[in-house]
């Protein structure tokens, strides 16, 4: 199979890996990809913003099947040109792609078909979005409707916080996904994230994990983009994915085919594990980021057959494998971020790879032969082990043998899962 994979960060990176796996591949090709993906694909000058080129592309080098990796191109109907274009693709239309698209629009999802979430309301202007604020009180949550790169959600803890981001989302700071806004119910408990592949029909469970958001140890600072995470996440027991599978995404699956936009890839489920049982946050239409890291270093099956059988509607007929070790990333970020930040600084070396390790490339590039970091988050330091804190001990050794000055980290990833270990 001739596979075109979408997107240049860690995920597309983790995802290349995989897919170079796979004995059913002749030939991968990444667009615009990265120094890391490069490794394991051709990089192609394609416009990945520019559908008719993409598709031009696939039929010029004859592509199977395209892999889309970030949400943005979904969101804006990637998928749709290339299925019109008679292209196997991976990922939802535009349509089915307003679950990540528009916070409201799940929202209204989850209502419409009985689904666990906070209470919520959406507004357009903020006079009438501050009156709800300060009837509910805090904490509460501030949401951007639209896509903000991770960076649009508040979680206010104080009144004035929630009025402020309310003014933030409304005076433009996230652009035109912040036109709308969704004031929504704090839900207290325990993070957790949950992958399913969809066929439109049928949806197959593969693994969780736990992201870290927070850019300062102990979960303080301002939100990310995700500073790490491990898979799989011990809240998420046999018992919490069967309830998940059965009260969330089932009926979400059920509810997107009813609504017409059927959902095809694979869904993201940002889970709270409340005193209630599984409550849903949010959803993406694309494997998560650093999450997918973690997720390709634990899989033991094929990856490529599933995501086809994924986009072909053959899903009912396969299974996932997975290995029982645990995978931890740790992020290394840009000094500044999230917010400004110094680019094209060196990675002058990167440590040796193993069974065990494996960087992944989230934000580099090459200028003149040398690696230099170009985003926010750059490098994904990925391990093995038999527990969280076995595979912490084993990723940040390997990080510590990074030599990229401007870098940082959180040194806490895994904290939870490592204090269960200990008790």
């Amino acid at each position: 199979m001739r596979v075109l994979l979408i997107g240049s960060g860690g995920r597309e990176h983790a995802l290349a890996w995989k897919l170079a796996q796979s004995p059913r591949l002749t030939a991968l090709y990444a667009a615009p990809g990265n120094p890391g993906i490069g490794e394991e694909a051709t990089l192609v000058d394609v416009d990945v913003t520019d559908d008719s080129a993409v598709l031009a592309f696939c039929r010029k080098e004859a592509i199977d099947f395209v892999v889309v990796g970030p949400e943005a191109p979904l969101v804006a109907g990637l998928a749709d040109t290339l299925r019109e274009g008679g292209i196997a693709v991976f990922g939802p239309s535009a349509a089915a792609a307003q679950l990540e698209g528009s916070k409201g629009f799940t929202k209204d999802i989850c209502a419409k078909y009985n689904i666990p979430t906070g209470a919520y309301q959406r507004f357009t202007s903020a006079g009438p979005a501050k009156v709800y604020v300060r009837e509910q009180g805090a904490p509460i949550v501030i949401k951007a409707d639209g896509l903000a790169a991770g960076k649009g959600v508040t979680v206010a803890m104080t009144l004035d916080e929630a009025l402020d981001a309310v003014d933030s989302c409304f005076s433009g700071t996230f652009g035109a996904a912040g036109a709308e806004v969704v004031v929504e119910a704090y839900l207290d408990g325990e993070e957790a994230s949950f992958f399913c592949l969809c066929d439109g029909k049928t949806a197959l469970p593969l693994a969780s994990a736990q992201d870290h958001k927070r850019v300062g140890d102990g979960d303080t600072g301002p939100n990310t983009g995700g500073m790490g995470a491990y898979s799989p996440a011990p809240v998420m027991t046999p018992d919490m994915v069967e309830r998940t599978m059965r009260e969330i995404i089932e009926p979400t699956i059920a509810g997107m085919a009813d609504s017409g936009h059927p959902f095809t890839g694979v869904l993201f489920a940002g889970l709270m594990i409340t005193a209630k049982g599984p409550e849903l946050i949010e959803y993406n239409v694309r494997f998560g980021d650093p999450e997918c890291q973690v997720l390709m270093m634990r899989l033991k099956s094929d990856l490529l057959p599933l995501l086809y059988a994924a986009a072909t509607g053959t899903l009912a007929s396969e299974s996932a494998e997975w290995r029982d070790e645990v995978a931890l990333t740790v992020v290394m970020a840009s000094k500044g971020y999230p917010g400004s930040y110094e680019k094209n600084t060196p990675i002058r070396k990167l440590p040796a790879e193993d069974g065990a390790t494996k960087v992944f490339h989230a934000g580099t590039a090459l200028k003149d032969g040398q690696l230099v970091a170009t985003g926010g988050r750059v490098l994904n330091v990925t391990a093995m082990g038999a527990t969280v804190s076995a595979a912490k001990e084993t990723a940040y050794a390997a990080l510590d043998r990074v030599e990229w000055e401007n870098g940082f980290c959180r040194r806490d990833i895994g904290w939870q899962a490592v204090e269960r270990e200990k008790a």
